[in-house]
Order: C-alpha cells, then sequence, then structure tokens
C-alpha cells in the first residue's frame, strides 16, 4: 500500500458505491436516447435532444463517479475529514438523481419547468458537496501536489455551476436572465469550465496518485504537477473574459483569440496524456490489465481531441460545419472521460472490497484477492464494447444511420459495466455474509 494514504480515514464503503453503481444507468439512457430519436440526434449541438444527451452524459454519468469519487479520496488521501460522509452521500445521490433527469427530461421534452427545478435542486446539492469537501481540503493540514489540484477542480466544479444556473434561469425565462444574455457564449464557457476546470483538473489530481499506486510507473515530474494546473486555470480565465460576455474587453482581447485559447487549453491536456503516456511505458509490470488500458485509451483520446481542435482552427470550412463541435464533445465525454471513469472503476471497486474485508475483525478464510472481484475477461469484453460504441458514434457523424447502432453499443457497454460492478458488489456482500 501506499505509505502516504490514510485508508483508516475511509468513508464506509457505501458512501461511494451508490455514487459508482448509479453512474452506469445513466450511460444506459443515453444510448437508448441515441436509438429512440436516431439520426437527427447527431445533427447540431444545439437540438434538444443532443443537449439532454450531452448531460446524462456530464451530470448523469461523470459527475456521480467522479463525486463518488471524491468522497473516498479526500480522506484516503489528503486526510481530511469529510463532515459525515454517510449524510452527505445520502442527501447528495438522490438528488443528483432527481435533478439529472428532470434536467434530460426538460431539454428532450422542451419543458423549462422541469429545467428551473433541476438547477435548484444541483444549486443545494452541489452547493452542499462543495461546501463540505471544500472544508476538508481547507482544514487538512497536508500538503502536496494532489490536494492543491483538488481544491483547484472544486473551483471548476463551482463555476461550472453557477454558470449552469445562469444558462437554465435563462431558458427558462426567469426574470431579466431571459433577454440580455449571450447564450451561445456562456454554453461555451459552461463547457470549458465543466469539461477543463473540473474534470480534466480532477482526472489529474487523482492520476498523480492512482497511475503510479495501481499502473506501478514512475510518479509524476513535479514541474508538470506544479504548473499545468494553474495554467490551465488562467486559460480556462481568459477564456472567460472573451469580449463577448464583458464587451469592454475586446479591444484587449479579440474575438480571434477564442481559438487560440482553446487550443492552449487543449495543448496543455495533451501534455499531460503525453507525459503520462511515456510514464506508462516505463511501468515496472508489463502486464496489460483493464485499468491501463482504459487509461492509455483516455490519453489517446486525450491528444486526438488536441489534433482535433488544431485541425479545425487550421482549417476553417472544417471548423464551421455544424458537426465539429459534436466531434470534439464525442471524444471529450466518451474517448476521455467515460474511459478514464471505466479504467477507475475497475480498480477502485475491487480494491474497496478487498480493502474492507481485510479490515473486518475474527474473519474465519481470507477474502478473495482484488483479481477475483471482477473477472478480468468480462472486463476486457466491456472495454472492447466501449471502445467500439466510441468508433460508432465518431462514425455516425459521417453516417447518420450508424446513430442507432452506436446507441446499442453505447448502452450495451454501459449495462456490462453495471454487471460488472454489481458482481463485485454482490462477491462483498456475500463473503460478510459468510463471516456472520
Amino acid at each position: 500500500m501506499h505509505p502516504n494514504l490514510s485508508f483508516e480515514q475511509a468513508p464506509p464503503i457505501s458512501v461511494p458505491f451508490r455514487f459508482f453503481l448509479t453512474a452506469p444507468l445513466f450511460g444506459i439512457l443515453a444510448g437508448l436516447l441515441l436509438i429512440w430519436l436516431g439520426p437527427d440526434m447527431l445533427a447540431s449541438r444545439w437540438s434538444a435532444g443532443t443537449l439532454a444527451l450531452t448531460h446524462l452524459l456530464s451530470v448523469g454519468f461523470l459527475l456521480q463517479a467522479m463525486c463518488g469519487a471524491l468522497l473516498q479520496f479526500v480522506p484516503v488521501t489528503s486526510g481530511g475529514n469529510v463532515w459525515q460522509p454517510r449524510l452527505v452521500a445520502g442527501v447528495l445521490h438522490p438528488l443528483l438523481i432527481v435533478a439529472t433527469l428532470l434536467l434530460a427530461g426538460g431539454f428532450a421534452l422542451s419543458q423549462p419547468l422541469w429545467l428551473l427545478i433541476a438547477a435548484s435542486l444541483f444549486a443545494v446539492g452541489l452547493g452542499s458537496f462543495l461546501f463540505v469537501v471544500g472544508l476538508a481540503l481547507w482544514r487538512t493540514p497536508a500538503q502536496g501536489p494532489s490536494i492543491r489540484i483538488l481544491r483547484l477542480a472544486l473551483f471548476g466544479l463551482a463555476v461550472t455551476l453557477i454558470l449552469g444556473i445562469l444558462l437554465v434561469s435563462a431558458l427558462g425565462g426567469f426574470g431579466r436572465w431571459q433577454t440580455g444574455l449571450p447564450l451561445p457564449a456562456i454554453v461555451n464557457v459552461h463547457a470549458a469550465w465543466g469539461l477543463g476546470g473540473w474534470a480534466l483538473m480532477l482526472v489529474i489530481g487523482v492520476s498523480n496518485q492512482v497511475v503510479p499506486m495501481f499502473q506501478l510507473t514512475p510518479p509524476y515530474p513535479v514541474w508538470l504537477m506544479r504548473w499545468l494546473p494553474p495554467i490551465l486555470l488562467l486559460v480556462l480565465g481568459l477564456w472567460t473574459l472573451q469580449p463577448v460576455l464583458i464587451p469592454a474587453a475586446a479591444d484587449i482581447m479579440p474575438k480571434s483569440l477564442s481559438g487560440l485559447l482553446g487550443l492552449g487549453g487543449l495543448l496543455l491536456g495533451a501534455l499531460y496524456a503525453a507525459v503520462t503516456l511515456q510514464l506508462q511505458s516505463r511501468r515496472r509490470r508489463r502486464l496489460t490489465d483493464v485499468n491501463f488500458a482504459f487509461w492509455r485509451g483516455a490519453m489517446l483520446a486525450l491528444l486526438t481531441l488536441a489534433v482535433s481542435w488544431l485541425t479545425l482552427l487550421a482549417v476553417p470550412a472544417l471548423g464551421g460545419m455544424p458537426r465539429a463541435p459534436l466531434w470534439l464533445g464525442v471524444l471529450a465525454f466518451v474517448g476521455v472521460f467515460m474511459s478514464a471513469i471505466n479504467g477507475m472503476l475497475y480498480k477502485i471497486v475491487p480494491f474497496l472490497n478487498w480493502l474492507h474485508l481485510q479490515q473486518m475483525a475474527g474473519l474465519k478464510v481470507l477474502p478473495p484477492n482484488i483479481k477475483q472481484m471482477i473477472p478480468e475477461a468480462r472486463m476486457r469484453e466491456q472495454f472492447l464494447l466501449h471502445f467500439l460504441a466510441l468508433a460508432l458514434l465518431l462514425a455516425a457523424l459521417f453516417w447518420p444511420l450508424l446513430t442507432r447502432p452506436a446507441g446499442a453499443a453505447l448502452a450495451a457497454s454501459c449495462l456490462w459495466l453495471e454487471w460488472n460492478l454489481i458482481g463485485a458488489v454482490r462477491l462483498y456482500a456475500n463473503f460478510r455474509k459468510m463471516q456472520i
């Protein structure tokens, strides 16, 4: 075990598991939505179905898994005392579920009231989460790059939440926000903070611990973890101050810088991906497990995302196509973040099973080892199905008839992931029952 981790601080296993087991269900819903709506889903980023799909993946799959990971990760890696984690999870988890369903349904069925209710639930649930986890990170005496990066990630989530509430208020016709706001520009900034300031920042902070620990690689370079996150935050801040949001800034920041700022942020992500791949090539164990394969796939997708942005910037005819943002979105959501989370779940869930079973008093027999928690063959099959779904989704942007097969592959992949995780939880529960 890693000497700097405080496993005695770990919350009850039910705290992260409820989030981990819920995340794939929203991936299944996203796949079913693709099957239901068909080729029209991928016609434009602004269609009702596409907005619903985006939020099923972002706040359904990604946010569920990331909140569960943080509630586990913060006490263990920083020694931070998360107040009443069982209560926090018990309040946050159902609020996120209901809010996500209302948000996706509000977009898909054009129901502004549902959007407003969803925004209120997110404000209460995520606001409480940010306060409790942020206080734990602020008060911990521990130091280190992961703690600093997690603090930045929480700040990114807070900005994303505020911008999301403003957007929903505008779409719902609430008060003075109904008119006068440059909604497309705010959507872009909201997406940038959600993907870069929250999701990527969290992946960077978590990987600083889990990649060397689980994949037996050398540690990340100190300079990378020290400088990359604050520079990424600076780029996001400049993106936010584009003149379409603050007209007075037009003289010092022309609109043409927008694409360059986006490229700068993605090049920082590409640098992180390249360093991760280089560390993986120097790992001490040459066997390639599913966690390693998923993480490598995520990093390759991140590099592809940066190259794609550069291409769209260099060839305006391509960048102006309606499906160009969808190409970037599929690479980001499915290629980068869903892949990384898949790999994380296949390591963290078996590890937590083993850790909590080891801590039981009076064991009659030794608990199963980590490799026995989820059969490797089942994980590999789901890995192949996940990347088949990614390939079909990208191909469907050129051949819309592939939209429904892509949705079927995405739903099947998430269903398979859910089944594998349920199997691990059942094994844990059955072993505990045998010891009573």
